[in-house]
């Protein structure tokens, strides 16, 4: 069995749509981290997400807010911290708002890393998204966005939090 056969099987209705989108979602995810995995030296993608948030975070960022931006546990987010603070990418201290808090702050490396050895791969994402036209990645990016509201929605309704009403608008997943 081929990609475009269960592009083919799952196209015709719009249950079967959404189950594709939704497996598309991982098997992308999966196939871009293996790709990029291979491709970054020293560092994984999920290292390199880590990295990202704690760029653009600027001084410094907590370690729960950065689970929470990528999607996983505190304690996940220190594990990739560990390994990135080994390497001398990042700091990991005690927050200068609030001591009960650990936070990461950057290093020289790790500006050293954006600012020379990552312009590289910045290119290679450019090649990904060169088969879109200018309106689709627009359009991708808006509906990519709408991804996390679902999410939450899918989140909450798991957890007990929504009522009924919203919990029967994802009974197709």
């Amino acid at each position: 069995m081929e990609i475009r056969d269960l592009i083919d099987r799952f196209s015709d209705t719009k249950e079967n749509q959404a189950k594709a989108v939704f497996s598309t979602i991982f098997i992308v995810g999966n196939r871009l981290q293996t790709l990029f995995d291979s491709r970054i030296p020293e560092i994984s993608l999920k290292q390199f997400m880590l990295l990202t948030m704690v760029r653009q975070a600027g001084d410094e960022i907590t370690l729960t807010q950065i689970g929470k931006l990528l999607g996983c546990s505190r304690q996940n987010v220190r594990k990739l911290a560990n390994v990135l603070e080994k390497k001398g990418y990042i700091e990991v201290g005690r927050s200068s708002t609030d001591l009960r808090a650990l936070c990461i702050r950057p290093t020289e490396k790790m500006n050293q890393f954006f600012g020379k050895v990552f312009s590289v791969y910045q290119e290679e994402l450019f090649h990904f998204f060169e088969v879109y036209t200018d309106g689709e990645i627009e359009t991708l990016f808006h509906l990519m966005m709408k991804m996390y509201t679902g999410t939450e929605r899918l989140e909450n309704s798991l957890q007990g939090r929504e009522d009924k009403e919203n919990e029967q608008s994802f009974g197709y997943l």
